[in-house]
């Protein structure tokens, strides 16, 4: 029997077809060739099967393959809005017009206007967290975990840190808040049981080696039951008594109180520090609504340990983000702009009845279609961990047959669709897809169902 792979074509051959020829006209030589290349790869290692087929269409295959960027933009429709894996909160569109700006030329990111001299990048942003937090100051690095690790290593390097085991927790990806907190150069001391901490428990615990204490807001998890805890409010005397500071890790970043929203149990960063702690840390992108960062505002003795300690330099925050998170804040200044203009918060406040309403006027002219979708009642969440015990009222798109099918069909989309199968239906969850993307999904979900 004659081995197939004898009558696979050269790469010059491929090359002087019409089809493949007309690719150069759009991309570059080394790029068809490689594409080229990978295109009779794939067919020798198919070589059993192998029966010749469109040569001119696998090429084209492998050159779209290779030349999509990795990173795409896609439709969440998870109805998990702050969902890490598809990049947590989206950019107020005053933000993303201030990355513009600041990536399009210079800016005075390091450089003081007034005396013409060099200047600090951590000076962008502090009024307004000081403004809206009351903090004394404020310095704003990469991300909250880094903003843990400085916070300990500038308050408590080769010193104990005394935290409580209850809030020893795994946070996404598998990092382990004790691990992170160790790389600070700082020693803990676990107090308390996974289950019960006691605030005599702290105060065994301290002494003249105790260089913090710290206290981490659980928030993506709850424990129930015969359980206790010490907030800061009643650490903040004990601290007090022996010069110790508090380093609160509040993780969300919520600066607005949704309570009238039916999401409690999460404290404002103004609230965290007013209770006591000396410097409280949260994230940028989750229910603050803005950039990946990790904000840290206290008081100004702290905040000056942390911008003099070396690891400030290897966690800083480039221009775009400074520009990003600026904005964001500025809208916090009259909280019914904030809760309109910065989609976290639009999307998380939303009516369930107008939700609804998104959904069936996608279903009727789906259904005009002769397509089979529905619309049914879902619950929505927050999502990066949090208020993770709080279902949010909502609606979603409902495919029935072939659910699985259809669900790999939008996900490989041009524009990819996320969505969920729950009980063996597709759900498509429209909290969590920002209403200019409606017509998208429509246009994805009738192209995947024809």
């Amino acid at each position: 029997m004659t081995d197939p792979r004898r009558a696979m074509p050269s790469v010059s051959g491929l090359l002087d077809l019409d089809e493949v020829r007309a690719l150069l006209d759009t991309h570059p030589r080394s790029v068809v060739v490689a594409a080229v290349r990978s295109a009779i790869d794939e067919a020798r290692r198919e070589a059993a099967s192998f029966d010749g087929g469109d040569w001119s269409a696998r090429v084209e295959s492998h050159l779209r393959a290779s030349t999509t960027r990795s990173l795409r933009p896609v439709i969440n429709a998870t109805g998990v809005v702050l969902h890490t894996n598809l990049g947590r909160a989206p950019l107020a569109d005053v933000a993303i017009e201030a990355v513009r700006e600041a990536a399009s030329g210079y800016s005075n990111l390091e450089y003081d206007l007034a005396s013409g001299k060099r200047g600090l990048r951590y000076v962008h942003c502090v009024e307004l967290l000081r403004e809206l937090t009351g903090a004394e100051d404020a310095i704003v690095v990469n991300n909250c975990a880094s903003a843990l690790v400085l916070s300990l290593s500038a308050l408590a390097r080769e010193r104990e840190v005394i935290v409580s085991r209850g809030e020893l927790v795994e946070i996404g990806g598998s990092f382990r808040v004790p691990d992170i907190m160790a790389r600070s150069g700082a020693t803990l001391v676990e107090v308390g049981t996974t289950n019960r901490t006691h605030p005599d428990d702290y105060r065994r615990a301290i002494s003249s080696r105790t260089g913090a204490i710290a206290k981490v807001h659980r928030s993506n998890f709850t424990q129930t039951g015969f359980v206790a805890e010490v907030g800061v409010r009643t650490l903040a005397p004990i601290a007090s008594e022996h010069g110790i500071p508090i380093v609160h890790d509040l993780g969300s970043g919520l600066l607005i109180d949704l309570s009238e929203y039916g999401l409690s149990g999460e404290p404002t960063a103004r609230d965290a520090l007013a209770a006591g702690a000396s410097v409280v840390l949260m994230s940028g992108d989750k229910l603050l609504g803005g950039p990946q960062a990790g904000i840290v505002i206290g008081k100004r003795t702290c905040i000056d340990l942390l911008r003099r300690d070396p690891f400030a330099r290897a966690m800083r925050v480039d221009k775009m983000t400074i520009a990003a998170l600026t904005a964001t804040l500025e809208l916090y200044r009259d909280p019914e702009v904030a809760l309109r203009e910065i989609p976290a918060l639009a999307m998380l406040t939303a009516s369930a009845v107008g939700i609804e309403s998104r959904c069936e006027v996608i279903a009727t002219s789906l259904r005009h279609e002769g397509l089979s979708v529905s619309t049914v009642a879902s619950d929505s969440t927050v999502g990066a961990g949090a208020f993770p015990s709080k279902a949010i009222p909502s609606f979603a798109l409902c495919i029935e047959d072939d659910a699985s099918a259809i669900e790999q069909r939008l996900r490989l989309a041009d524009t990819p669709v996320i969505g969920r199968i729950f009980e063996g239906r597709l759900l498509l969850d429209l909290r969590s897809v920002l209403p200019g993307q409606d017509r998208l999904l429509a246009d994805a979900l009738s192209n995947a169902l024809h």
